[in-house]
């Protein structure tokens, strides 16, 4: 079942706020690129590359962007500038919906998957402690039993965010002694949520992007480890970036996505940036479904990523 049967009208607010820096710059870079052209030409085109490279989007997903452009320019002959932002809204909508598969509100949890666990991946400051906390109110929210694994056990500072959330939320959080080993950890919380009857379980782990293969044994431990209380977890395992870093979120995606088997992203702090092309980037090149983004510090900034909210929210509604 999905937790969010409806965008309301203060998640499109909070969202249209959100990504209000990166709109007014992609829309300025766009303006000063078409300025003193009447038809979408090469110059223009040459114009609009660097604009969406420039806004994070990537080189590949900018690349296959203008290409279908130039297809859309070429089939109907005469394209005039003031139809370039329809156009470009639409095949951005285009990409994203080929490239992910169907918006979910929210986490579905399905029959027979309790509890539902979660792994939480991804470096240090890219919002991951706080991501966990909102996820577990969303949960909880939606009359679901959580309970929390304290598995980042390098950080004391992780631990203790982790279980400052827990209070905030009312949601238990398993720990052990600082440098425990995280897949015990992962083990004990599993099996106290087995006994509790929990609904979602969500665990932290290390947010220390060393050397590879170092990260690919940590993570395979934890899920073995998982694996011996509930045979099929965890059930997802979710990369938390960082979108206010563009080009570095890109980076980390490839680096977590060779050590270890991701099938959700989180992509936070588009509130505080004029990067949020980024999402539309990482959504293409890694063709994983990016399914919440961070709009704020609130509790409630946590949003269900919906593709077409977001381009509308970028490019103004649908004409």
């Amino acid at each position: 079942m999905g937790f969010f049967s409806f965008f309301s009208k203060e998640k499109k607010e909070t969202l249209d706020k959100g990504l209000s820096k990166t709109k007014e710059s992609v829309f300025g870079k766009i303006a000063r690129a078409i300025a003193g052209k009447s038809k979408v030409d090469d110059d223009v085109l040459d114009n609009l590359e660097e604009v969406l490279i420039t806004s994070d989007v990537g080189v590949e997903t900018t690349l296959t962007i203008i290409k279908r452009i130039e297809e859309r320019v070429s089939r109907d002959k005469y394209v005039n500038t003031e139809e370039l932002n329809n156009i470009l809204r639409d095949e951005i909508a285009a990409l994203l919906t080929e490239n992910n598969s169907a918006d979910t509100e929210g986490y579905e949890i399905p029959e027979g998957k309790k509890p539902y666990v979660i792994m939480v991946v991804g470096v240090n400051g890219v919002g991951k402690t706080t991501t966990i906390g909102k996820l577990a109110y969303q949960f909880k929210k939606a009359g679901k039993k959580v309970y929390l694994g304290a598995a980042d056990t390098f950080r004391a500072a992780a631990v203790e965010q982790l279980c400052i959330w827990g209070e905030r939320v009312g949601v238990p959080v398993i720990k052990q002694q600082m440098g425990s080993d995280p897949a015990s950890v992962a083990y004990d919380t599993l099996s106290s949520a087995v006994a509790g009857d929990a609904d979602v379980v969500i665990i932290d782990t290390a947010g220390r992007l060393h050397n590879k293969i170092g990260l690919m044994n940590e993570l395979t431990k934890i899920k073995n480890v998982m694996k011996k209380v509930l045979p099929d977890a965890p059930h997802e395992v979710l990369l938390v970036l960082d979108g206010s870093t563009g080009q570095n979120a890109f980076e980390q995606a490839k680096q977590f996505t060779k050590a270890t088997e991701v099938t959700a992203m989180a992509i936070t702090k588009l509130d505080g940036t004029a990067k949020g092309g980024v999402v539309i980037g990482i959504s293409d090149q890694f063709k994983i479904p990016v399914k919440y983004i961070g709009l704020g510090e609130g509790i409630e900034d946590l949003q269900a990523f919906n593709k077409k909210e977001f381009v509308d929210s970028l490019f103004g509604e649908d004409k």
